[in-house]
């Protein structure tokens, strides 16, 4: 079974389809019991940072993720599900993320540039040299400079960036997928990315350790 992690942020159903789209029972729930007997953990979210961390640990979540994590389960983080997984963010200034990663969340600063934040709407999403080995798992028949889609107004900036597979560029080079271990990210949505994205959702459907 695949958990979706639901601590009332996100776009839950949406995922789910996707999921069901490409043929992969995937459930809803906020139930630690679930985290710790599900194969593989989808982390998915839309809202801001302090109040997701708060409410995680309202729900008793954090451990859970934690754990499932350090036990080598698949784990897949999208767009704020993803930025969670750090240490912090400009968001919300004295607020711990999970700390599962080493690094920070960035907001876009676009003074000089005359850009629109939120970045809303498709962008390219290029590979880094990182992303070659993971064409045959998580990025397997997607192709470099496919367009997916974003809405977000902060981005990550991991410390060590070999963890980075793809990058987009708006205003600045960001990085829009990480990988390190078992764990997975994805600052677009591929739920809302159409066939590139349920392409993302079929391969971690079907990865195996």
């Amino acid at each position: 079974m695949i958990a979706i992690i639901d601590y009332g942020m996100g776009n839950l159903r949406s995922v789910q389809k996707a999921f069901e789209v490409c043929g992969a029972r995937a459930k809803v729930t906020s139930s630690p019991s679930d985290l710790e007997k599900a194969e593989k953990l989808i982390f998915p979210g839309v809202g801001a940072f302090g109040a997701a961390m708060k409410e995680l640990g309202r729900l008793k979540l954090v451990q859970p993720i934690k754990d499932a994590i350090d036990g080598g389960k698949y784990f897949l983080g999208l767009c704020l599900g993803m930025q969670l997984l750090f240490e912090k963010s400009e968001e919300a200034p004295g607020v711990k993320g999970l700390c599962v990663l080493k690094g920070d969340v960035r907001r876009f600063n676009f003074t000089q540039y005359g850009l629109k934040i939120p970045h809303m709407g498709w962008n390219v999403v290029s590979f880094q040299l990182s992303a070659v080995s993971f064409q045959q798992k998580i990025l397997k028949g997607v192709p470099n400079k496919a367009y997916a889609y974003f809405v977000h107004s902060y981005y990550v900036e991991p410390k060590d960036r070999s963890i980075a597979i793809t990058t987009t560029d708006y205003g600045v080079e960001f990085v829009s997928g990480i990988r390190k271990d078992n764990i997975y990210g994805f600052q677009f949505h591929p739920e809302k990315s159409q066939n590139i994205g349920l392409k993302i959702v079929s391969n971690f459907a079907r990865l195996r350790t």
